[in-house]
């Protein structure tokens, strides 16, 4: 199992940028589909983004639909790191964001994830 730990969030105006980075432990990083997750407040956890390994389909995203165009997903596997570039912040992007890993083809649910960081706050102010 791999070690996540989430930084880089912050309180940020409308219209504004952040970068998310999840650090992983461990050398098999690269073989990894790792995905950011986010939580508002009183709402459920839900998918913002997926990134396979660049050995497979040369790192294939996904992104739900409410992000497509403003956030960014990518990794650097020599820093064992994924990132969230998130432009054109909007109040509604204000969450807890988690990153978390898995095998395989990107899945939106939070069940095929095994491994999850502590998560990192995003507020977006209006």
């Amino acid at each position: 199992q791999v070690q996540l730990a989430e930084s880089g969030g912050g309180l940020v105006q409308t219209g504004g940028s952040l970068r998310l980075s999840c650090a992983a432990s461990g050398r098999t990083f690269s073989t990894y589909t790792m995905a950011w997750f986010r939580q508002a407040p009183g709402k459920e956890r839900e998918f913002v983004a997926g990134i396979r390994p660049i050995s497979w389909s040369g790192g294939e995203t996904l992104y739900t639909d409410s992000v497509k165009g403003r956030f960014t997903i990518s990794r650097d596997n020599v820093k064992n790191t994924v990132y969230l570039q998130m432009n054109s912040l909007k109040p509604e992007d204000t969450a807890v964001y988690y990153c978390a890993a898995s095998f395989g083809t990107i899945v939106t649910l939070t069940g095929a994830y095994n491994s999850w960081g502590q998560g990192t706050q995003v507020t977006v102010s209006s």
